[in-house]
């Protein structure tokens, strides 16, 4: 389906606390549109609303400008400003260099700007000429944050995803951004294909704790997702299945029991892991709240899925 390069995919507003005991701060999300990543990683599905060219200088300036002009009615500015765009920000086909000026002019008076980034993208000297348009532009200026896939440091199913790449460049990609003053939050993926499901959990915590040891502030625990095609086929030939929520609520656990940092669990489209609707509901809010806090929070006992 052909998509509208100067309209952003998704806009909405979330919360997460700036610091493991900070307080909980307002977040713009924005899903911009990109052209299709040039990775094609084997877990992606987010081609399917993404250009199949360059964009045109300007377009992600529109999209950014309709983005902040939406009301949101009763609710307080935002702190942070997160640009994710199914790609790589300092990729000049997804994100025109000559666009990057005036982003940096639209972010100011945001506390943080988060994008995200291909680690390999993330070692060329664009990034370093983005933070000089951040210094130029209007004050105060955003802390820029780059968000980089980790996905697992499991070396044979990271191999296996297509990211061409290993642990070792998304280390030395994150030790050059926080030498640069930039922060670095890491996606992890539950249960990527071809890793074992009773090996997911234990799996998805060491690459969280890699990526705080390389330098992360930030993880994002990201339960993989069906439906691209590939994984389906995948599901198919009995090398993948998806994570339960079961699952995911003990990654969150441990991965805080870590103290390393702020941990995540993306909570996106996430009754689709669920097996109870009984639950469910509670067990959502029981995630959020561990998001927010940073802490545990007592589990849910559930009649229906769980007797006595």
């Amino acid at each position: 389906m052909p998509v509208d390069v100067r309209r952003p995919q998704a806009v909405f507003r979330e919360e997460e606390p700036a610091a493991p005991d900070g307080p909980v701060v307002e977040v713009l999300t924005v899903l911009l549109t990109g052209r299709e990543c040039p990775w094609r990683c084997l877990m992606c599905d987010l081609w399917r609303h993404t250009s199949p060219d360059p964009l045109p200088p300007g377009a992600v300036t529109a999209q950014l400008r309709d983005a902040l002009s939406r009301p949101f009615p009763g609710r307080p500015r935002p702190a942070v400003l997160k640009l994710y765009n199914s790609g790589s920000f300092f990729d000049p086909g997804s994100v025109p260099p000559a666009d990057r000026p005036e982003i940096a002019r639209l972010a100011a008076g945001f506390d943080r700007l988060v994008v995200e980034c291909h680690p390999k993208l993330a070692l060329r000297p664009a990034v370093e000429g983005f933070l000089d348009e951040l210094a130029r532009g209007p004050q105060p200026a955003p802390r820029l944050e780059v968000a980089l896939g980790l996905e697992t440091v499991h070396p044979d199913v990271l191999d296996r995803l297509n990211k061409r790449m290993t642990a070792a460049d998304f280390a030395r990609a994150t030790r050059r951004l926080n030498q640069l003053g930039v922060a670095v939050r890491a996606f992890v993926l539950l249960q990527p294909p071809f890793l074992p499901a009773r090996e997911s959990v234990a799996w998805a915590v060491r690459s969280a704790a890699f990526a705080f040891e390389a330098g992360a502030r930030a993880v994002s625990i990201i339960p993989t997702r069906p439906g691209n095609g590939a994984l389906d086929a995948l599901a198919a030939a009995g090398v993948f299945s998806p994570p339960t929520l079961d699952q995911l609520e003990a990654a969150l656990e441990r991965a805080l029991a870590l103290r390393a940092g702020l941990v995540f669990a993306d909570v996106w489209d996430l009754e689709r892991f669920s097996a109870c609707p009984v639950c469910f509901p509670a067990r959502r809010r029981r995630l959020e709240q561990m998001n927010r806090t940073q802490r545990p929070q007592p589990a849910i006992r559930c009649p229906a899925c769980a007797p006595a």
